[in-house]
């Protein structure tokens, strides 16, 4: 219990001291925002890590990585249409980027193989 109460106060820290770095340089703290959305991923903290990556994509909205980092997360959190939407306009901003391609192309396969094949038409009488 004092441990739940002590990371909810770290994060609370956390949070205030990044509401107090203003707006001034919005290029730099969407990159720290980036970065600590990738290492939250690594630790397998994907709510988090989603909410770090949109957070930099609302400085960056046409950053195919930042759509990229976004679509992983979605992925982990089993919203996969959501994913796919992100993947898609990754895809768009960025064809040629070959992270964005794999990674789309692995999900797709996954994605084809999960999703529940559309019902069959009913019978005409």
């Amino acid at each position: 219990m004092a441990e739940s109460a002590r990371r909810i106060l770290m994060l609370m820290a956390l949070a205030l001291a990044m509401a107090g770095c203003g707006s001034a340089r919005p290029a730099k703290d969407a990159a720290s925002q980036a970065r600590f959305g990738i290492e939250m991923a690594r630790r397998g903290l994907w709510s988090e890590a989603l909410f770090r990556f949109q957070a930099a994509g609302g400085a960056r909205p046409d950053d195919a990585r930042l759509l990229n980092n976004q679509a992983v997360a979605l992925e982990a959190l089993g919203r996969f249409d959501e994913a796919l939407a992100a993947y898609r306009e990754a895809l768009r901003l960025a064809p040629e980027n070959r992270q964005v391609r794999q990674n789309f192309n692995r999900f797709n396969e996954f994605y084809q193989g999960f999703r529940p094949p559309p019902p069959a038409p009913a019978p005409t009488p």
